[in-house]
């Protein structure tokens, strides 16, 4: 069933990986057809630039909005069904130096998308988490730990509502903005040395396309307040950054022996491992056959809802997924993931049209 085909979405952080590859899934795969698409960014220049991209989609409006403001949001969210959070600061040692920053955006943030969708009797709310909410040693994670925890607690918090709110728990997105991809691709075209923090660092990945697919199928499937978590492969970071060298020294005239890797060590708050659950979520989560389903710890007042999914797997899950014990890519399985999800390519550039406000508002008439 396609619960998106002639809704309205809207998309917070739609300037960013995640949320620019949202707005081009909906926009441009034949499989969802949505009524129409608002996006919403912060973001003044990259605002303008997907607003160029779509200029010709009808569909399409973006709006300067910041997730800060409860107002802005209350207005922009009038008509919409559905609602897909992907704003958030997402660096973690940015996150460190500046947590009050990261509680205003990820957490206050989270509050006033739920404000706002409550009171536009929204049909769904989707959060996009991090695998860092699990056990969390940094404000990045503790802040997403707590999106998702508000999500849940307002499923099942009001008698008045009946919007569905759930969440949805990443790996490391390779090749998104900030990820560890392109900057040691930057240090393999400047011939080194290639920065590593820690020769055991083990993180679960997924493909932006792979990321966009875990949200757009948490909102066919949410009953209400479950944390969706996608299977993932897992790799050694020190492993990558050998395939990368190995791939692009030549492309770039290095010579691959002649890069030096340094160790500089973890950065303040960074894990060494990532964990998909933890100890205690287990024990009320669901195998799906591509997902996990963390069903909510309290169902508030929604005790009705049947938490019943389509290929269940294991009603019994007591694996938590550590990274740093699961089966890691090979190398040679890396090279295959770097090269069949073009996470190497070279980025094309994307607007070569420019046009004045009021020109798509000139089409509509």
């Amino acid at each position: 069933m396609n619960s998106i085909q002639n809704k309205n979405i809207l998309i917070t952080g739609a300037c960013g990986t995640v949320g620019s590859e949202l707005v081009k899934a909906l926009l441009c795969n034949e499989e969802y057809k949505p009524k129409s698409v608002v996006g919403l960014d912060n973001n003044e220049s990259e605002l303008f630039f997907i607003d160029q991209l779509y200029l010709d989609d009808q569909r399409a409006s973006f709006h300067l909005a910041d997730i800060r403001d409860r107002d802005v949001l209350t207005r922009e969210m009038q008509g919409i069904d559905i609602v897909f959070h992907a704003a958030a600061l997402k660096h973690v040692i940015l996150c460190e130096r500046s947590p009050y920053e990261a509680v205003q955006t990820n957490i206050t943030g989270c509050q006033n998308i739920i404000y706002a969708a409550e009171a536009n009797n929204v049909e769904k709310v989707i959060f996009t988490s991090s695998d860092k909410a699990v056990n969390p040693t940094n404000v990045m994670g503790t802040s997403k730990l707590m999106g998702e925890r508000l999500m849940t607690a307002a499923n099942g918090s009001s008698k008045k509502s009946n919007t569905i709110f759930a969440s949805t728990r990443f790996g490391n997105v390779l090749g998104s903005n900030g990820s560890v991809i392109p900057i040691f691709k930057k240090q393999i075209q400047n011939g080194g040395p290639i920065t590593l923090t820690d020769i055991e660092m083990t993180r679960f990945v997924m493909t932006v396309e792979e990321s966009v697919r875990l949200v757009i199928d948490s909102a066919q499937q949410a009953k209400g307040g479950e944390v969706f978590i996608t299977k993932m492969p897992v790799l050694r970071i020190a492993d990558m950054a050998k395939v990368m060298i190995e791939l692009l020294a030549k492309h770039y005239g290095h010579k691959p022996e002649d890069l030096k890797v340094n160790i500089i060590g973890s950065k303040p708050g960074e894990k060494l491992y990532e964990e998909l659950m933890s100890d205690e979520e287990t024990r009320r989560a669901v195998e799906l056959e591509q997902y996990f389903s963390v069903l909510p710890a309290f169902r508030g007042f929604q005790q009705d809802i049947d938490y019943k999914y389509k290929n269940v797997v294991n009603e019994i899950v007591d694996d938590p997924y550590i990274s740093s014990e699961a089966q890691m890519m090979t190398p040679e399985e890396i090279k295959d993931f770097l090269i069949s999800n073009n996470l190497l390519g070279i980025e094309e550039d994307k607007f070569g049209e420019r046009y004045w406000p009021g020109d798509k508002e000139e089409k509509q008439k």
